[in-house]
């Protein structure tokens, strides 16, 4: 099988080409670098079965010849994470919407099997739990930023089952809730890299506002286990799927946890969003996945506890550590 991934040199996307390459399937990822990195994907380069392309979902030329060539498109090209959308909302809503486009209407020309990865951030200020692919969805003032990384998914969500009812495009949706695993950084406002970080610096770790939000996040292993195993489900067309994790902790009990599993010293000081972001920015206080429907699809059910995949991710970011003081 071709598999195509759009965003493959992202910390998603990265996992989900080492997995395609293991099932023995030939692998081609196109990527800006705007948030993804080489570095991701250096250890695939040798790999006779994988290409790489580090250009734009935008050259349609280029991915009309990739789609062509391709048996399943995994869409994973996207604005990501807090700060970068607060900062760029421009770029986020024509990135997102832009190229979902450009898959979709590319796809649509031979029907070419497509997943469109979509977020928890969807789902808004629902403030009840667990949060189920049919709940409507509650989502803030259009003047505020943070709203605009939801309300530009939510549309690729639409554009994708339009295009499935009306095109007949085998397109599928996965909403992904706080995947996070090796190779993630904390640069664009990612909780759990930037807390291992700080702890195992002895830097003050940042928690911000009172540290009572909650999140189940999921290991980027079991998120790939899903994403594969919806992408290969014909009937899951024109569907949405949660992926994640039932496992809840508060942003306060997982600073705790990375400051004990790390040994470190570090303080637990608590920052106003205010401070942290703009002012007037909105969280939501829970985020609980639904995934009875995707166990019903695909048998899925997570593998990896927090625990195990934090000692996974401190692993990696202290050994990261320890090579960048080497080279210096």
């Amino acid at each position: 099988m071709k598999v195509l991934i759009t965003g493959g040199a992202g910390f998603i996307g990265s996992h989900l080409a080492e997995r395609h390459l293991a099932l023995g399937d030939e692998v081609c990822v196109i990527d800006d670098l705007s948030t993804g990195s080489m570095t991701n994907i250096q250890h695939l380069k040798g790999d006779l079965q994988f290409t790489y392309y580090i250009d734009s979902v935008n050259n349609t030329r280029l991915m009309a010849e990739l789609v062509d060539l391709a048996d399943v498109i995994y869409h994973l090209a996207a604005a990501v994470g807090v700060r970068l959308i607060l900062d760029s909302p421009v770029r986020t809503i024509e990135t997102n919407i832009g190229c979902t486009q450009i898959v979709l209407e590319l796809a649509a020309k031979k029907r070419k099997r497509v997943l469109i990865t979509s977020t928890s951030e969807v789902y808004g200020k629902q403030d009840h739990v667990p949060f189920c692919e049919d709940d409507d969805l509650v989502l803030g003032a259009t003047s505020k930023a943070r709203w605009s990384y939801a309300c530009s998914k939510a549309i690729d969500e639409c554009l994708a089952i339009a295009y499935w009812k009306e095109r007949g495009v085998p397109a599928v949706i996965a909403r992904l809730f706080n995947t996070v695993g090796p190779r993630q950084t904390g640069r664009y406002g990612m909780v759990i890299p930037t807390f291992v970080a700080q702890a195992l610096a002895g830097e003050d770790i940042r928690v911000f506002g009172d540290g009572t939000q909650s999140r189940c996040f999921t290991d980027v292993s079991d998120a790939v286990d899903a994403l594969v195993g919806i992408a290969a489900h014909p009937d899951g067309n024109g569907e949405v799927y949660n992926v994640g994790s039932g496992e809840e902790v508060t942003i306060l009990e997982l600073a705790e946890k990375i400051k004990q599993m790390t040994g470190s010293k570090s303080r637990i000081v608590f920052v106003p969003y205010s401070a942290a972001y703009k002012e007037g920015f909105e969280d939501m206080a829970r985020r609980v996945p639904a995934i009875a429907k995707l166990h019903q699809l695909t048998g899925y059910a997570p593998k990896i506890s927090l625990e195990a995949s934090l000692h996974r991710i401190i692993g990696s970011i202290a050994a990261g550590a320890a090579c960048a003081a080497g080279a210096a």
